[in-house]
């Protein structure tokens, strides 16, 4: 069902920016002054691409909750590890430029865990996690990078 998820948000993703860019634009008649400037369509996604790939692919293992590739901010909902059921954790990655530059990205991660009545509540992450979730994303983002240019 992830896969699944993903990949009709992904789907809506596409299919809403096709449709705007469909949409053109108002014309105006323009009477003296100087001309406006031309707007320069963008095509593609509005980020870097091998960020953005990167991103999908680090953090697949967590359910995915949005995905805007023209503002760059992938949303994943609560991921809870077999392995240490009473944590959950839920991120948030910015994607910030179009180029891939180390600084063009940024990650947020929000922990809770189980209280003894059962309900969540907020908890402290770790300082490297978030750290070791950019790195992460940013070496996969070289490796296809390097993959694409040969």
């Amino acid at each position: 069902m992830g896969k699944t998820l993903k990949r009709g948000a992904v789907f809506a993703a596409i299919a809403a920016g096709l449709l705007l860019s469909a949409c053109g634009g108002v014309k105006v008649p323009f009477t003296g002054g100087p001309k406006p400037a031309k707007a320069n369509p963008q095509t593609g996604i509005g980020v870097n691409a091998y960020l953005w790939r990167a991103t999908l692919d680090t953090l697949s293992f967590m359910p995915l909750l949005t995905a805007d590739p023209w503002g760059g901010v992938v949303n994943y909902d609560w991921y809870i590890n077999p392995q240490t059921p009473n944590e959950r954790f839920k991120a948030t990655v910015f994607i910030l430029d179009t180029r891939l530059r180390a600084d063009a990205l940024n990650v947020t991660v929000t922990k809770e865990v189980k209280d003894a009545s059962g309900g969540w509540t907020a908890a402290p992450v770790a300082a490297q996690t978030e750290t070791d979730l950019e790195n992460a994303i940013l070496t996969k983002a070289r490796q296809l990078n390097l993959a694409n240019a040969n």
